[in-house]
């Protein structure tokens, strides 16, 4: 039967720093770094050997010795902070991270951990969310979602004119078929859940005696391969 035999601590701390997602570094309670782990060679570009005994502030130009001054001492409050910074790759390319600063005694008291995550990714989603946001308010067709059993959840100003409501919120209290339940739009609705898109031509009455051609798009609105509801527009085609 195989003893099982403890591996030392500081190998063991290797080890789990090398299983972490973000990039860890560890530094004097200056600012000068110790130890970092794989993941920060990966996001930044420099080996290892290269980061010992630099400043924080070659990962993280932001982070001055004056700034990691600044940051301990508030570490005796708190026990850790966290900040948004631009970290700068071995080629000069900006990275969005989000910092974490904890305090450690690992070989002085008072030495920091810093953990690292890449937030570029993140960021990119966020400013191409805004952008579809901005997008979906200005669009001059009228753009809509419905939730599965059919009321509104989104509306923009668009759709808001064109059934003469005054706020989202009003919109919300309404239903597809309070609006849309000429046929065969209902069913095309249901055939958007069970994920079709359907594209309706009908004619509506406009302004005094005049009749409108409108086209009416419905489509399954999909998050995580599963359907949510259906999302459209309402166009004016004559």
């Amino acid at each position: 039967m195989a003893l099982f035999v403890p591996k030392d601590r500081k190998s063991l701390f290797r080890q789990f720093l090398a299983g972490m997602y973000d990039s860890v570094v560890i530094t004097d309670p200056n600012g000068y770094m110790l130890e970092v782990n794989p993941r920060t060679s990966e996001y930044f570009g420099y080996e290892p050997e290269a980061l010992l005994d630099q400043p924080v502030s070659k990962l993280i130009p932001g982070l001055k010795q004056d700034v990691v001054t600044r940051i301990r001492r508030g570490l005796d409050c708190d026990r850790h902070v966290v900040i948004d910074a631009n970290g700068l790759s071995s080629e000069g390319v900006k990275i969005a991270c989000e910092v974490a600063v904890s305090q450690i005694d690992l070989m002085n008291p008072g030495d920091l951990i810093f953990t690292i995550r890449n937030v570029e990714r993140r960021r990119e989603y966020l400013n191409a969310l805004r952008s579809k946001a901005n997008a979906f308010a200005i669009s001059q067709t009228a753009l809509f979602g419905c939730a599965e059993d059919g009321h509104f959840t989104e509306a923009n100003e668009a759709f808001l004119e064109m059934f003469g409501l005054e706020s989202l919120e009003a919109a919300r209290q309404h239903c597809f078929c309070d609006f849309m339940g000429d046929d065969p739009l209902p069913e095309k609705f249901k055939s958007a859940l069970a994920g079709e898109k359907s594209v309706v031509s009908i004619v509506a009455d406009g302004d005094g005696d005049d009749q409108e051609e409108l086209e009416i798009v419905l489509a399954p609105n999909i998050h995580a391969r599963k359907c949510n509801g259906v999302v459209g527009s309402i166009q004016k085609v004559r």
